[in-house]
This record gives structure tokens, sequence and C-alpha cells, in this order.
């Protein structure tokens, strides 16, 4: 693990859901950093300046001040640009969101992760890559249909209506989305070019999770049983390939698809987070 000394210039990325949000912890957040080392602070309008900051960076360390979504959207566009491996980030989380953040290692509290980001040491870890160069940082599952159809709208709503998240907060408790009955998911699932499970067994979750073993995903599919509980099916590979009807999934707490085939790979120790050193 690569340590980082605190003459590091920093170009902090202050997301504007973050502003909205708890701008009192962007602030402290933003007084830390400033006082122990060189950064630029940039405060974009939107994801495209965001963008254009991120691509401009220069020699200096990138720091996102945001929730999950800019964390995966600093990722995503890094690993688009094929810069991915030759740039670590830094995030201090401030948000709703923030499950991906603490899983992945980065402290919960503004302080300690804003300190983290000038005493922490680079972990690498591996990625998730899908073959419409999507990403996946932490978990990726396919769930049963009715469960994507319940969560689908705030999902959606939360991606390009954020500066109405309260009116679609308020829309969302009083116009909840029903569940609706469906057959179950009949999903091809190969790993490394090997049938796991077929489409003539229903299945009522899928689980894949980078990282696990270096190099390797980790999958777990539960076959849908009635009555007594189905044993889950464990696989480990570099690959993984779903194939079936439209199916939506969820990747780093999003809702994706539908899409009839999708691939994922795994890239061995793709990107680099600061996490906080040992004590």
């Amino acid at each position: 693990m690569a340590t980082f000394a605190t003459s590091d210039q920093l170009l902090v990325i202050i997301d504007p859901a973050a502003r909205e949000t708890d701008g009192e912890s962007v602030r402290i957040a933003k007084d830390v950093l400033s006082a122990g080392a060189a950064a630029k602070v940039c405060m974009p309008d939107g994801p495209e300046e965001f963008a254009r900051v991120l691509a401009r960076r220069g020699a200096r360390r990138p720091v996102v001040i945001g929730d999950d979504s800019a964390l995966i959207r600093a990722v995503t566009l890094l690993h688009r640009r094929r810069e991915l491996t030759g740039c670590v980030l830094s995030m201090v989380p401030v948000g709703g969101a923030l499950n991906v953040a603490h899983t992945l290692g980065v402290p919960a509290g503004t302080v300690a992760a804003a300190r983290a980001v000038l005493d922490g040491v680079e972990r690498r870890m591996d990625l998730l890559v899908d073959d419409s160069d999507g990403v996946v940082l932490g978990a990726l599952r396919i769930p049963g249909v009715t469960a994507v159809a319940q969560a689908a709208e705030p999902a959606a709503a939360r991606g390009w209506l954020r500066p109405y998240q309260h009116l679609v907060r308020s829309l969302s408790v009083a116009r909840p989305v029903p569940a609706v009955p469906r057959p179950p998911a009949r999903l091809r699932v190969e790993v490394d070019g090997e049938t796991v499970v077929d489409l003539d067994q229903p299945v009522e979750n899928i689980s894949v999770t980078p990282g696990g073993r270096h190099g390797l995903a980790d999958v777990e599919i539960r076959p849908l049983s009635v009555g007594a509980e189905a044993t889950p099916v464990r696989a480990a590979g570099r690959t993984v390939t779903v194939t079936g009807a439209d199916f939506r999934y969820r990747a780093d707490g999003g809702v994706a698809g539908p899409v009839r085939r999708r691939t994922w790979r795994v890239v061995e120790g793709a990107w680099g987070l600061t996490v906080p050193g040992a004590p």
C-alpha cells in the first residue's frame, strides 16, 4: 500500500448534491483538507463540468466530496478515459447514499475521512466492468422482478431530478409503485464460459462481488424454492455472463436494465482508493 505526503497537491471536487444536502460537512472537509495540503477546490454545477474538472486535474490527486454516486461517477469517467490505473482517488463521504463508500473502507465521519485523505494509504481494488463499459465497485445483484419494480421509480428520480429531491420524495411516498406479480426469473448464468445455472431452473437472487479472491468474482445463485430453502449455488471466476428474458440488475445500489444479456469481467487491482492506514 502506498502512503501519501501532506505536500501532495489535491484537487477537491465538491459534488453539487453534497453542497445541497450538508453544507456544514462540506465546509469542515474543505477546511481540514486545505489546512493539511495544497488544495485546489472546485465546485462543478453538474455532471459535464464534473467530468471536465476531473479530466484537467493534471498532477493533482482528486478528492471527491459527495455520496456514492459521485464516487461511482469519478471511477466511471477515469475508466472510460483509460486513466484509472494511474490515478488514486480519495473521498470524503457527504450525502444520503454512502453504503458503497463505507463498505470500501472510507471512514464515516467527515473529519476522519478528510484526515485519511491526507495521512492514509492507497488500497488497490478489483473492479467489475461490463460489456457496455459500465463499472461496479461493490456488489451486483439481480433480484426478483417485483423488488426492482418497487425501487425503480425513486432510483431513476434520484438520477436526473436531484434539484427536485424533496418533491420526488413526497411523490414517491404518496404514489408508491405497486408490486406486480411476475413469473419467476429464468436466467442462464455462465462463469468463465461454464454454465452454472440454466434457463430450466428459476432463480430468486444472483449476487456477484469482486475482490473476494484477487482477480476473481464470487458468484452466489439462490434457486427459487417451494417449501424448504434451496441450497445456494456458488462459483468464482473472472467473467460472469447472465442471459434470459428482459431483466434488471442492481449495481452499487442503482437499478440498470432491462437487458437480455450482460457480461461482467473482473479487472484485478484496477483502481486505488485512499483509506486509513494501520494504527
